[in-house]
């Protein structure tokens, strides 16, 4: 049942979400989230966050339950799909729009709550919410994944990544023709000075190497394959964006608008392409590969066709 609150006097005149962040103890972004999901109501109907409270108005207050945003939630996952399932690991085909593991702001579906769904038990090292999780790709970008089922496997695939002798290829669209058409770009990455959800090259950034080679330029743009030696947030991006050279559909880092929207890009063309490693246990090297997913296939026909 929805709490009944009335507006003293001395609330009367302030703005919504500020005076209910002082009538509920709440901070007023909380107030602010409350009601923008309608969940304050008047007798006039719901309440807007900048609307003047009135002294002796009653409001009827819903505070839904929240989820732990650290919560894995089981479900299937639509395109999740299953490369190589081994007794110690399972390597995924990681589809857009879906996050390596839950946290904070997050609220979609993830790789561990995919593969609980589907019956995988994973390694619980680590923090629950991050089991088995040896690596990450961002939520927009597609493709090869792999996730330690074994507290021994976790061990040898965090080792891995982090001395970097796991082979780890991307395939990009990138806008233009980049100049050499192979070549390594050595720049440190850190949060954009600006912008706290972007990143840049900057001074004091962390040391960042993409070595890359051109596969086929179509005028407008260009398919490279990239290696990472480094593993930093945004890397291939933010590095082609440093060369004047965005992934295609990529408007966070400056890529055209127009070239997108002509190539049906709402997202930017990257994919995981290729993951090479030693078996955590054998050590026979595995190398598994991840075809394109259709959005990134139709934006390369066109391309290649002409039209774009």
């Amino acid at each position: 049942m929805p709490d009944r609150v009335i507006i003293p006097d001395e609330l009367g005149g302030a703005r919504a979400d500020a005076g209910l962040a002082k009538l509920l103890d709440i901070s007023r972004s909380a107030a602010a989230q409350l009601i923008a999901e309608g969940n304050v109501v008047t007798a006039a109907g719901a309440l807007g966050k900048s609307a003047k409270l009135i002294a002796g108005t009653v409001l009827q207050v819903t505070v839904p339950e929240r989820r732990d945003p650290l919560e894995v939630v089981e479900e299937v996952v639509e395109g999740l799909e299953i490369l190589l399932d081994d007794d110690d690991f399972v390597v995924i085909d990681k589809p857009v729009g879906v996050a390596a593991h839950p946290s904070p702001g997050w609220v979609g579906p993830t790789v561990v709550g995919g593969l609980a769904g589907a019956g995988y038990r994973i390694s619980t090292s680590g923090a629950s919410e991050r089991a088995g999780i040896v690596h990450r790709l961002d939520v927009g970008t597609s493709g090869v994944m792999v996730v330690a089922k074994t507290e021994d496997a976790y061990t040898a695939l965090k080792r891995a990544f982090k001395e970097r002798t796991v082979d780890k290829v991307y395939h990009a669209v990138v806008q233009g023709l980049p100049d050499p058409l192979e070549g390594t770009i050595d720049a440190p990455i850190g949060r954009h000075p600006g912008h706290d959800w972007r990143f840049a090259v900057i001074e004091d950034g962390r040391a960042s190497v993409t070595h890359y080679e051109v596969l086929e330029a179509y005028g407008k743009a260009t398919l490279v394959e990239v290696h990472l030696e480094t593993g930093r947030t945004h890397q291939i991006r933010v590095h082609f964006a440093a060369l004047r050279h965005p992934c295609a559909g990529d408007l966070t880092y400056g890529a055209d608008p127009r070239l997108a929207a002509n190539l049906g890009l709402t997202r930017q063309w990257l994919h995981a392409r290729q993951l090479g490693f030693s078996h955590p246990r054998s050590g026979e090297w595995i190398e598994v590969t991840s075809k394109y997913p259709p959005d990134l296939q139709y934006a390369l026909d066109l391309l290649a066709s002409g039209n774009a």
